[in-house]
């Protein structure tokens, strides 16, 4: 009898020590999503952020650029940064310098957001896949794996909020002039839809997808790379012996040399993209149909680039680089910059290499 309670008392006191067991495992397990779904939406919010604040201090640049892109050859209006900037100004006022910047911010917070976190998530991804190599186990991220980590979020982040960048292309070129107003995002978002159809939102998704690749995959690649670089190598004295990190002037510097390399590559398929957004315009913006009121009409993405070329030289190509080269330099710096201060502020790192 004696002997029975001993094996009852020891059977249930394994039981209960199972028990515990399980819900220490079971607690641990619901910490665990938690905690990653916290960091997830601290990465998502600090991406956003970085976004919204570089597209805001660059967009009079950035409006200038896509007017320069799609204006009508045979009636110019804006002929270079300064007069551009002055005539808008003139014609238009303050507040016609930051025309669509509230819907490219409603478009980037998101796409930004995306992007880094893609970023992140793909530079894991292509690393575990690589170390599967013999010989690779000890691998670690080359300025190759950053490009394809990089051009792979680009795509991602990029279709994620196609629609937006379409609308707010044609809400940047509309002015007071313009026979018919989006009246914002919504609202153009709906009138595409119902009188273009579905698929007039993704018009110039292909050009996009193809320059997204060098554009932001060497954004990326050059920016980490050019950190990496400058914390081993300590160039010219701008990292100390002791420093494992950059500052914040010396980060600018690599961001702007990230997004001058990758803008460069890409700025003739910005150009066919930004077009073939304004293909089936009703009502069209003068500054794309001209007094004519009728715009030129493209096929697909090697139509626009014969007809654009044939018409007005390979140099239409890099129309708006001036203002777009100004505005990239300081807008990927600030990007990159404000991403790394927002995930320090809340605490987020990035370990790619575990």
């Amino acid at each position: 009898m004696a002997s029975e309670d001993v094996v009852g008392k020891s059977t249930s006191e394994t039981a209960v020590s199972t028990i515990v067991n399980l819900a220490g495992e079971a607690s641990e397990g619901v910490k665990a999503p938690g905690h990653a779904i916290l960091s997830v939406c601290k990465s998502l919010v600090a991406g956003g952020v970085a976004g919204g604040v570089s597209r805001t201090a660059v967009a009079p640049l950035e409006r200038l650029k896509i007017l320069l892109q799609v204006q009508n050859p045979h009636s110019i209006k804006y002929n270079g940064t300064i007069q551009g900037l002055r005539y808008i100004w003139n014609t238009e006022g303050f507040r016609g310098l930051f025309k669509g910047n509230g819907t490219n911010c409603a478009r980037i917070v998101p796409n930004s957001a995306v992007k880094f976190y893609s970023y992140e998530q793909a530079s894991r991804g292509i690393l575990w896949l690589y170390r599967q190599q013999p010989g690779n186990e000890d691998a670690q991220l080359s300025p190759l794996l950053r490009l394809g980590a990089g051009a792979c979020a680009g795509i991602i982040a990029m279709s994620a909020t196609y629609p937006m960048d379409m609308v707010r292309g044609r809400i940047t070129v509309q002015t007071e002039a313009s026979p018919y107003q989006y009246r914002g995002m919504v609202h153009a978002l709906s009138t595409v839809l119902r009188e273009e159809g579905p698929r007039a939102l993704y018009k110039g998704w292909l050009p996009s997808v193809i320059g997204v690749v060098p554009y932001v995959g060497l954004n990326f690649a050059v920016y980490e790379s050019l950190k990496e670089w400058m914390i081993k190598a300590k160039p010219l004295g701008l990292v100390g012996e002791s420093d494992t990190e950059l500052s914040v002037t010396t980060r600018l510097a690599c961001g702007a040399a990230a997004g001058t390399v990758g803008q460069t590559v890409a700025y003739p398929l910005d150009v066919i993209r930004r077009r073939m957004q304004m293909v089936g315009w009703h009502n069209a913006s003068s500054v794309v149909a001209g007094d004519s009121r009728s715009a030129l009409e493209y096929t697909g993405m090697v139509d626009a680039f014969r007809k654009t070329v044939r018409n007005e030289g390979f140099g239409a190509l890099y129309k708006g680089l001036v203002p777009n080269s100004v505005k990239v330099v300081p807008s990927i710096a600030i990007a990159f910059v404000t991403y790394e201060l927002v995930k320090d502020v809340l605490g987020v790192e990035m370990r790619i290499s575990d």
